[in-house]
């Protein structure tokens, strides 16, 4: 599993065993303690401005490890470390609950796919049509970005393929950010992150693809009270407001 990394930074090595320090025995406050969060890489911002309130709140620090939903939800149902999980899709969530890794499970945000360009749009993209003629990346098929993206190309009768398949939503967005593509599919969060970096194209119909988002603390937390409250925070007034902020829409 991808390492825990301070708020803000998404790690990138997909499979990768996440090695974790040794988490406080249990009470939440208690000096020195950590809260791991494992979460899609579409919740790296927002997750971020959430942490700082909730480390002085909670007298505790947050490590995020994020990836695609579906390699942390494998990795979390095999029992590797972490005390909280966030997925951006249902399926993925499911996997832990299947295998009885999960405890109480809250939908917390929705989001729907746009096309983001580097900025000023270069290549003149203006929508899902331009993309035969362009170099454009989308996420891989097997994870949440990836089979969202399927629908909506399929709803628009969209045949064109990608230059490359991406492992989440964040290495997709560098490829545009980078200049290295034309074009990508991502959330509209992503869009709403990368500011100015890239021009943002709204897909007609796309909220009928929409990707929702999954939480739960994980059975085998160090603090189940801390992992709990982590939760509550995303359902919260404070929560939604700060997803709200990020570009997120509410289920």
């Amino acid at each position: 599993m991808n390492p825990p990394v301070r708020r803000g930074r998404t790690l990138r090595a997909a499979g990768a065993l996440l090695v974790l320090a040794p988490l406080a025995a249990c009470g939440g406050g208690d000096d020195g303690e950590t809260l791991t969060v494992l979460a899609a890489s579409s919740l790296t911002d927002v997750y971020g401005e959430l942490a700082t309130d909730f480390e002085e709140e909670q007298g505790v620090e947050v490590e995020f490890s994020f990836g695609s939903s579906t390699d942390l939800a494998e990795q979390a149902a095999d029992g590797a470390p972490g005390d909280v999980l966030s997925t951006a899709d249902q399926a993925s969530m499911q996997v832990v609950e299947d295998a009885g890794a999960s405890g109480d499970v809250v939908a917390f945000a929705t989001n729907v796919l746009v096309i983001v360009t580097p900025r000023d749009n270069p290549a003149g993209i203006e929508g899902l049509d331009d993309l035969v003629d362009a170099t454009w990346v989308r996420c891989a098929d097997e994870v949440p970005c990836g089979r969202v993206a399927l629908g909506v190309l399929e709803a628009n009768g969209v045949t064109a393929e990608p230059a490359s398949l991406e492992q989440d939503v964040r290495a997709t967005l560098d490829k545009v950010i980078s200049g290295e593509a034309e074009a990508g599919l991502v959330y509209a969060t992503d869009a709403v992150a990368a500011g100015d970096d890239v021009e943002t194209i709204q897909i007609p119909g796309s909220e009928g693809q929409l990707t929702s988002y999954f939480a739960a603390p994980l059975e085998d937390a160090a603090d189940a009270d801390l992992a709990r409250a982590w939760v509550d925070l995303l359902t919260s007034e404070t929560g939604q407001q700060a997803l709200t902020d990020a570009g997120f829409t509410l289920p």
